[in-house]
């Protein structure tokens, strides 16, 4: 098996992990909560996963900009990072403070109370991190109830007139204020703007999921929504943090194999990149899920494999974490809807260029075209989410569809869902959240309570393709899997053409991902059809490869 080095020494691991009083001695370990402390966690340093150089051009121009990116990405981390930078003094003389203002979300549209809590955890910062006893006195007497319009800007003029130094500002969780809250900071914000930078912060970064451009704030005292571009029409520059590269999810590992001497085979490592795309918090999470979840009982010598990637995936889902279920929890949104559902079903785009974005900005689909699901991981999970309650009630049972050497029978596993379909399909579809990529779904949620027992399915779907794409994985032993082709697509017009491309499109499929078997799966859900028109069995070649169409 071959196994990654990344440059890493033989020998004794870098960092001690020998027992001292019973106990492991203190490692670093893969971070899933919170910002990344280099001397506890492995990390991909903060600062070089955007162009520095741009920050601080940004900072020294007296600007006022947007970092956004979705949750769980490093957003804060960064923060905290560009914070000590300039607080260390190496790029000049400034003070730099870091202020979160989740907590004044539960004041809702309570701007007095939400300019408290603002102004108090500012008061707290100026004197944690910079000293600032006089900031801190002031923030804490303040009376933000009978002029909360103006006490932000007060206590930011009198920070930033207190020292020679200019005074940055980092703001996270911009996106949390609600309606008339969040429109008093922005425009706070930019009415103490001219007055930068001796009486005003000389730079302000608002950090958040989102774009300010994007926001569409419903506001009490407001008829119409207010957008986040006029509220807040200062804004230089908008920065969207990515995903790791593949590059920096391999030097993440290594830093693992630096400190342990456990490696990672090559095929592991392709795998996690494979299935994460290198979203920060799933490369983590299953980092920590290989690594750590069972460190005392497997040596450090054995490599971490491709099934343990596989095997660490599968956990994460089932234990919903909850990084993955804040995701799923939007798919109840409508303009989340209007995106994932055709998505889900290969069905026609029916979303705005804003719902687009919206999706985008939260992590859901991937930030280049064609639009398509982030990662295999999120691929994996927004169907089984959104069938979860049928998959429980649906029949189960992996032994009865495996043949006596060993292999899977799709025809008669397929032959069952055919049955199983005609009997429940009109009363499970209609409970189905997303009820235009029902069939597939029922399909999905059918197959995996047979498959997932000891293989596994992949998903492809392409938008507007009126098609699915499954590729069933099902152990054999000795590292080998045999792979099934289960192609989904819905019939619109002519029953026969329906047929031909999806024979084209399985055929394509076969031979990209070498699998063995192909079916191709016809829903005909148009209204006034029987059931003796709709099912049907057939076999076909393309090429030499055995196809088999089922009609529903």
């Amino acid at each position: 098996m071959r196994t990654m080095r990344a440059g890493c020494r033989r020998g004794p691991p870098a960092l001690l992990v020998a027992r001292q009083n019973g106990k492991l001695a203190h490692m670093r370990r893969f971070n899933t909560a919170g910002p990344v402390r280099p001397a506890e966690h492995y990390c991909v340093p903060p600062l070089e996963r955007l162009h520095l150089g741009e920050l601080l051009a940004l900072v020294r121009g007296k600007q006022y900009f947007v970092l956004h990116a979705p949750r769980q990405t490093g957003k804060t981390s960064l923060l905290f990072a560009l914070r000590d930078l300039l607080n260390s003094g190496t790029e000049g003389a400034y003070r730099c403070a870091y202020v979160n203002v989740e907590m004044a979300q539960t004041a809702r549209e309570d701007v007095g109370r939400a300019m408290g809590a603002i102004v108090d955890e500012m008061g707290a910062e100026a004197l944690d991190t910079l000293g600032d006893s006089d900031t801190a006195g002031l923030a804490s007497s303040m009376d933000t109830t009978t002029r909360p319009d103006t006490a932000l800007r007060r206590l930011l003029a009198r920070w930033a007139g207190a020292d020679p130094r200019p005074l940055v500002l980092l703001i996270d969780e911009i996106d949390a204020l609600i309606g008339d809250s969040l429109v008093s900071v922005l425009r706070q914000l930019r009415a103490g703007y001219p007055r930068r930078s001796r009486h005003f912060p000389q730079c302000v970064v608002l950090c958040g999921v989102r774009d300010v451009r994007d926001y569409r704030i419903h506001a009490g005292s407001e008829r119409q929504p207010i957008t986040g571009g006029s509220a807040f029409n200062i804004k230089a520059r908008s920065l969207r943090m990515g995903d790791f590269t593949e590059a920096e999810v391999r030097a993440l590992y290594a830093q693992h194999t630096e400190a342990t001497g456990q490696e990672f085979a090559e095929e592991a490592l392709a795998a996690v990149w494979g299935q994460t795309c290198g979203q920060p918090w799933l490369v983590n999470a299953l980092g920590r899920e290989m690594c750590f979840k069972h460190e005392e009982a497997r040596p450090r010598s054995q490599p971490i494999s491709e099934a343990d990637v596989y095997e660490a995936r599968e956990a994460l889902i089932l234990r919903r974490e909850t990084h993955l279920d804040q995701l799923t929890d939007k798919l109840r949104e409508p303009r989340v809807r209007r995106v994932i559902e055709p998505l889900l079903s290969g069905g026609n785009a029916g979303y705005s260029d804003l719902d687009r974005e919206y999706v985008r900005d939260l992590g859901l689909v991937a930030g280049d075209p064609p639009l398509r699901i982030a990662n295999p991981v999120y691929a994996e999970v927004l169907p089984r989410v959104l069938t979860w309650v049928l998959e429980d009630e649906m029949p189960g049972g992996t032994a009865s569809y495996v043949k006596p050497d060993g292999s899977l029978g799709m025809d008669r596993l397929l032959g069952a869902f055919q049955d199983f379909f005609r009997e429940n399909s009109e009363h499970w579809i209609k409970r189905a959240q997303y009820t235009e990529a029902g069939p597939q779904l029922v399909l999905q949620a059918f197959l995996h309570r047979v498959v997932n027992g000891a293989g596994r399915i992949e998903r492809e779907y392409a938008l507007g393709s009126r098609r699915v794409d499954l590729l069933v994985f099902w152990p054999r032993g000795e590292g080998r899997n045999d792979k099934y082709v289960v192609e989904c697509k819905l019939l619109r017009g002519s029953r026969a053409r329906t047929v031909e491309r999806g024979l084209e499109q399985t055929a394509a499929y076969m031979d990209i991902s070498g699998a063995e078997a192909g079916h191709l799966v016809v829903f005909d859900m148009r209204e006034g059809r029987t059931w003796a028109d709709r099912l049907f069995r057939e076999r076909h070649e393309r090429g030499n490869r055995n196809i088999t169409v089922w009609g529903m």
